[in-house]
């Protein structure tokens, strides 16, 4: 797989802002990582408009993928999800609405746990990653249970690392669900990344022999 020119951007975005790091760093699973990916770092105006256009980019690209509304979950995909559709207006004259959920539900006003567009026909789910696949599941419970139907999801980054068996979080919502999981970059464009720039020989060393040890089967 060759990167394409938004991944590429993606990428030099990423660890421009720090957002895509390497060095070594423990995760929730207790495995050490010799890299780490930290969406909360988008936190400027600049980066948010930025991620949001990648996102659009890859929708622009599946573009057989048909989606009525996008839904960010609580919390990170709540700014991924309006920065996409303000995004989609912008660059490709697509309109979309979006709504989120609340982790509480509200009993005054308009009540309920889902703030936005009304939870109708095909919707398109956007998040930072699928690590454990709880967020994700919790998501598509809430669709289903609004009488919509999940068509995709989209994430920032697939690790395309197992779990606690021989499959991803991602692989098995795949499996589970019958819908697409895509990414905008995952582990192997990111070695492909730094094997082409150069200058990244140890971070790139370290980070095949985290793939060799934990990676998916293909």
């Amino acid at each position: 797989m060759s990167l394409k020119s938004y991944q590429r951007k993606f990428i030099e975005f990423a660890i421009s802002q720090e957002i895509l790091s390497f060095g070594s760093f423990i995760l929730k699973s207790g495995r050490e990582s010799p890299y780490f990916f930290n969406v909360g770092k988008f936190n400027k105006g600049s980066a948010l408009s930025a991620i949001g256009k990648f996102y659009a980019d890859v929708l622009h690209d599946e573009n057989q993928l048909d989606f009525d509304v996008v839904f960010g979950p609580a919390y990170k995909g709540i700014p991924l999800a309006s920065s996409t559709v303000i995004a989609l207006s912008e660059h490709y004259k697509k309109d979309v609405p979006y709504s989120f959920n609340r982790k509480e539900i509200k009993d005054h006003g308009e009540g309920g746990n889902i703030v936005g567009a009304p939870l109708k026909g095909n919707i398109l789910i956007i998040d930072d990653v699928i690590t454990a696949g709880t967020a994700i599941r919790e998501s598509l419970a809430i669709i289903k249970e609004n009488g919509a139907t999940t068509v995709g999801i989209i994430v920032a980054v697939d690790r395309q690392e197992r779990g606690t068996g021989e499959v991803s979080a991602i692989q098995q919502i795949k499996q589970d669900y019958d819908i697409p999981v895509m990414s905008i970059i995952n582990l192997d464009l990111i070695i492909q990344y730094l094997n082409e720039k150069g200058g990244y020989d140890e971070h790139l060393s370290n980070m095949k022999k985290y793939r060799d040890m934990y990676g998916i089967k293909k």
